[in-house]
């Protein structure tokens, strides 16, 4: 309970980002498989797994004593989350399924970010950020911001800062930001980790960054090793 708790607070900023895309860009933070892949006939079939924000493929397990369950992947590139191994998609895999994790894939093109640990939402800012970018694709997030306690963001109080992965230049831009509210970080720290076929990052608690950049909301550019 405690690691999933953790796991909980690391994706923060992810969690949060999400829900502001719900609310500002009537966007959905759970949906099934067709949703995103409307063309896929065989994501019409499935009913037991759903995508979680534009990343991440979520599998419960709910078969009692089971340690392993099958997944569908749709057609694109995945990451296991916990090991960083990339797969092809289009096609139905055993994932393991121990007594302490579900089976957990990330789109290739997906930008991932994580805060650092907490205990409470309000414990300390959420700097620095630690940015996964899983390559193999292009992609795009925004990253959202507010107070995190008030209604101002109803008053135009919040932030987004875009964030896009070019994978024919190897490069991440992080954009300028945009907007702002009472008591934002006007300097932060952006920690960015890339993973790619050749170099596999699970998740850990304790990820060793490929970049560390400082951020006061102007565009940075930069280049996987």
């Amino acid at each position: 309970m405690v690691y999933w708790d953790r796991l909980r607070y690391r994706l923060l900023p992810y969690i949060y980002s999400v829900a502001g895309a719900v609310t500002g860009d009537g966007s959905t933070m759970m949906r099934p498989l067709v949703m995103d892949f409307p063309a896929d006939a065989r994501a019409r079939e499935v009913t037991d797994q759903y995508l979680f924000g534009p990343a991440l493929l979520v599998n419960p397990v709910t078969e009692y004593r089971a340690r392993s369950r099958s997944v569908y992947l749709p057609p694109a590139a995945w990451y296991d989350f916990w090991t960083g191994k990339r797969l092809a998609g289009g096609r139905t895999v055993q994932a393991a399924a121990p007594y302490d994790r579900i089976p957990v894939y990330v789109r290739a093109g997906s930008i991932l970010p994580m805060g650092p640990d907490l205990q409470y939402t309000d414990e300390k800012p959420a700097d620095p950020i630690t940015l996964v970018v899983y390559t193999g694709g292009n992609g795009r997030f925004s990253l959202y911001e507010d107070d995190g306690a008030s209604y101002g963001y109803e008053r135009g109080e919040s932030a987004r800062i875009p964030l896009r992965w070019d994978e024919r230049s190897r490069t991440l831009i992080v954009g300028r930001r945009e907007g702002a509210f009472p008591g934002m970080l006007a300097r932060r720290s952006f920690q960015v980790v890339f993973v790619s076929p050749g170099r596999p990052v699970g998740f850990g608690f304790d990820l060793r960054p490929d970049r560390t950049v400082s951020y006061v909301g102007e565009e940075l550019r930069i280049r996987a090793p």
